[in-house]
């Protein structure tokens, strides 16, 4: 408990330390308002993603042995993928797909200094194709970049990213208990302390936002640490963890699929997420004399409560069997495109 407190508490300060001096650094820091995805109406730093990365590298200090060993190498192989983010943050000119492949090297070089890789899909051609190590590393290279990703995606209101990020560490956490993986699930719960402490600044009013840096690490670390759950313990399915993390993962799946649709490149920008949606068609209509801050956040409990619904059947549903969860997975699916069809109806009605 001692530790948890440390890093809450290192977290924490920094995200105070960076919101009271924005204005020494917000001609670099700044997220301001112009944007198809922007809704908030302050220039606000974007830079919270220190704070985290700052309770991580205390976690390591704080932690012994085998812990320690695990958090070390996460912290070592994240530094591309945050790097590469905070560098956006405060130039503004890092492309995706550089930011993207950095986070793909996290993910190669997690790989390469632990030896650990997603070596088995369930799926019978995909498994033997894992058994050579290039093409496992590079799978795994691309899934966690895709997760990451997707973290990077869902960032788009006061506390939507990073309380989704707390739910689904808590679960693979809990998942981690239940296999009697006490090291790993304790090393979850660091990280969800870590992004709490940024968290208690950013929810409601979003006095300071994760950015890219932010991001892309937590996103690294996230799924770093489902990847050797899956290593760890041979009995829980990679579809058991995808579960876990479905609602990010469906998003950016939905994302790619509607610029497919309408013709838009992959990687360009748009107000058509879910979130987006259900602040325009829900919260703007229903909550129209609330503040703009209050507007932001009344968007990511809505949300939370979806990302919980996998997050939580992944928990319930652990140790049964594969097609259990990749049963769950397609509900889910369903119940996502069922929500974003009705949305998106209202907003052409």
């Amino acid at each position: 408990m001692q530790s948890y407190l440390i890093v809450l508490s290192v977290s924490l300060a920094v995200s105070l330390i960076l919101v009271a001096t924005k204005r020494w650094h917000g001609r670099f820091s700044f997220d301001h308002t112009e944007g198809v995805q922007k809704f908030h109406v302050t220039p606000t730093p974007r830079i919270g993603g220190i704070a985290i990365f700052s309770g991580m590298l205390t976690a390591c200090f704080v932690s012994t042995g085998e812990q320690r060993d695990l958090l070390i190498s996460l912290m070592v192989a994240s530094v591309p993928a945050f790097v590469f983010g905070l560098a956006e943050d405060l130039t503004k000119r890092v492309g995706v797909t550089a930011r993207l492949l950095a986070t793909m090297a996290s993910g190669a070089g997690a790989c390469l200094i632990s030896g650990v890789a997603i070596q088995r899909a369930d799926v019978p051609v995909l498994d033997t194709l894992l058994t050579y190590w290039p093409v496992a590393i590079l799978f795994t290279a691309f899934a966690v970049g895709g997760i990451a990703n997707a973290v990077n995606i869902i960032d788009g209101f006061n506390g939507l990213s990073s309380g989704t990020v707390m739910i689904i560490l808590v679960a693979l956490a809990l998942i981690s208990n239940k296999h009697g993986d006490i090291i790993l699930a304790s090393s979850c719960m660091l990280l969800a302390v870590c992004v709490l402490g940024f968290w208690l600044l950013n929810f409601p009013l979003g006095k300071i936002f994760l950015g890219d840096g932010g991001a892309y690490f937590t996103g690294f670390a996230l799924a770093w640490l489902a990847v050797l759950l899956m290593a760890r313990n041979p009995s829980v399915s990679p579809w058991l963890v995808l579960l876990a993390a479905a609602y990010p993962v469906i998003e950016v799946i939905y994302s790619v699929w509607r610029r497919m649709r309408y013709k838009q490149p992959t990687g360009a920008p748009d107000s058509l997420h879910m979130h987006s949606l259900i602040k325009t068609q829900l919260i703007l209509p229903k909550l129209h004399r609330w503040s703009a801050p209050l507007k932001n956040a009344a968007v990511s409990p809505l949300m939370w409560l979806y990302a919980a619904l996998p997050a939580s059947l992944a928990v319930v549903l652990s140790g049964q069997a594969v097609w259990v969860s990749v049963a769950a997975l397609i509900g889910c699916v369903v119940v996502y495109h069922l929500v974003y069809v009705k949305l998106e109806s209202t907003k052409h009605s």
